[in-house]
């Protein structure tokens, strides 16, 4: 029971913030009807432009990659 209010609670955010700053501001990961039609850059990595989800690094947009200090 927890788990359904949960997702109805979770539901409700999700609209509240598109109902503020429009459609797809927020997304859940993987959802299939989310598929966006971005101009990307390629990474070079097949499996890195995959897991972007937009075949690469979005253009025109402000990305940040970090990690580990010395890691790369």
């Amino acid at each position: 029971m927890a788990n359904n209010d949960k997702l109805r609670a979770l539901d409700s955010a999700m609209h509240q913030i598109e109902k503020d700053f429009g459609k797809g501001s927020i997304m859940r990961l993987g959802e299939a009807s989310t598929k966006m039609n971005v101009e990307t850059i390629p990474t070079g990595a097949l499996s890195l432009d995959i897991a972007l989800g937009v075949g690469g690094i979005p253009r025109g947009r402000v990305i940040e990659i970090y990690g580990p200090e010395s890691s790369g």
